[in-house]
């Protein structure tokens, strides 16, 4: 039998369509081609326990060490020579003298590895590849140019002043790096939770690092300072020994991501 045309069903039919029109719609998005994931140090079990391990290593020593600490900023300006002549530090100065360096040099190698992918991004897959032993490389980097500017401060000042004066600069060496690796953590940290915001937070930590190096140097220049002549020899120094360096540390840190 044909199909009832009643006017009591068209106009049934015609509300429910007037229903269905005004009901918002859900689009189904169209699977797209799947995204690699970024592994980054902050995803890393083994990056994150070598920076824990030297957070660690400060928190066993600060107890017994925290004088050193209190003194950074003496450490740092002070070149008083008659309270340093029989100056020595103790075996607990010694322990957290240590931690806090093998802590700057973690924060150190983080901040390069974030580095590294910002100056060259072709460079990024691999350090994402192998996250842990680009963070590891890069650490050993900062340890080696620790203990080589150590070294070779160490040599200029037994050839430029007295024993007195040679210590009075590697204290100020010392304090420093160890107070820029504390202030270094927190812009580490950040980079890795926030990688949209790592050339911000890279500058800051330059900025950091900068500002250590300027008042070790001029600690260095009230210590070495006698004469006119000594300025010529303090500006050959800031170039063999502050501006060099860092430029054979840039090459070796691209060779060294390139071969990883």
């Amino acid at each position: 039998m044909p199909a009832s045309s009643h006017p009591a069903d068209s106009i049934q039919a015609g509300t429910t369509v007037q229903q269905h029109v005004g009901q918002p719609v859900i689009e189904v998005p169209s699977p797209g081609e799947a995204q690699p994931f970024a592994r980054s140090p902050l995803h890393d079990t083994p990056s994150m326990a070598l920076l824990i391990a030297g957070l660690l290593a400060v928190a066993l020593t600060y107890h017994r060490g925290y004088k050193y600490i209190e003194n950074f900023f003496h450490y740092m300006f002070s070149t008083r020579r008659r309270e340093n002549l029989f100056e020595d530090h103790t075996v607990n100065e010694t322990g957290i003298q240590v931690a806090l360096i093998a802590n700057t040099c973690i924060v150190e190698g983080f901040l390069i590895y974030s580095a590294v992918q910002h100056m060259w991004p072709s460079l990024a897959p691999a350090l994402q590849g192998s996250v842990f032993t680009h963070i590891a490389a890069y650490c050993g980097l900062a340890v080696l140019f620790y203990v080589a500017q150590w070294v070779v401060y160490k040599v200029l000042g037994y050839t430029f002043t007295d024993k007195v004066g040679s210590k009075l600069w590697l204290d100020g060496f010392k304090a420093s790096q160890s107070l820029l690796g504390l202030l270094l953590l927190p812009v580490a940290v950040l980079a890795m939770l926030y990688p949209g915001s790592g050339k911000l937070l890279l500058s800051v930590g330059a900025a950091l690092y900068i500002a250590s190096r300027l008042i070790f140097i001029y600690k260095g220049f009230r210590i070495f300072y006698g004469n006119l002549p000594s300025i010529l020899y303090f500006l050959l120094y800031l170039c063999a020994v502050e501006m060099v360096p860092l430029v054979i540390m840039t090459n070796v840190t691209y060779w060294i991501s390139g071969i990883l």
